[in-house]
């Protein structure tokens, strides 16, 4: 059974910058209360969105446990559109009730789904019996869990926090468990 940890980044100062862009300093301090989570757990592997405000989220996490964080430029955050959306929300809402539909210069989330969901395969496969731990993002961790169980969905979505962690259960490629372990305090 391969364990992997989804930890969406903590919370982040907007920027548009979205490959630079970092914690803010509320996002740090839930950095140690993710650590922590893992200091009592076998952590195998550490892989990451290339983004940093996802790295700096795992950061402790890898030091913690002497192992590396490998970024995967699939792992990086859905791009909704060129530049900033006017409304983010109805254009986000949009995109999840048309899988196909991208605006322009972004992703539709059949194309975020596909690109991230490869990666994420191959790193399952790679780690049979490891307990694994991604530095992610909302949207795109989303799209990963609803390729293996549909009830991931826009409204889960809008029900995450930052952080937020989720453990899912796998033997080879199927999922047998999703349990949130982020305790909002």
């Amino acid at each position: 059974m391969t364990e992997l940890y989804f930890v969406r980044h903590a919370h982040a100062d907007y920027s548009e910058d979205e490959f630079r862009r970092p914690l803010s300093l509320k996002g740090i301090k839930g950095v140690e209360r993710v650590t922590s989570l893992f200091n009592d757990q076998r952590i195998d592997a550490v892989y990451s969105s290339p983004y940093k405000r996802a790295i700096q989220t795992v950061q402790g996490i890898a030091k913690y446990h002497d192992v590396p964080i490998q970024t995967v430029d699939a792992l990086k955050e859905r791009q909704l559109a060129n530049g900033a959306m006017e409304n983010f929300r109805e254009a986000l809402q949009r995109v999840w009730q048309e899988p196909s539909f991208a605006w322009t210069g972004g992703e539709s989330n059949q194309q975020a789904m596909t690109r991230a969901v490869q990666s994420l395969q191959s790193i399952i496969l790679s780690h049979p019996h490891d307990n694994i731990v991604i530095g992610t993002h909302g949207n795109i961790m989303v799209l990963m869990m609803q390729s293996f169980d549909t009830q991931y969905d826009y409204a889960f979505w809008q029900k995450l926090t930052m952080p937020d962690v989720y453990r899912l259960s796998f033997h080879e490629l199927t999922l047998l468990e999703v349990e949130r372990v982020w305790q909002d305090y």
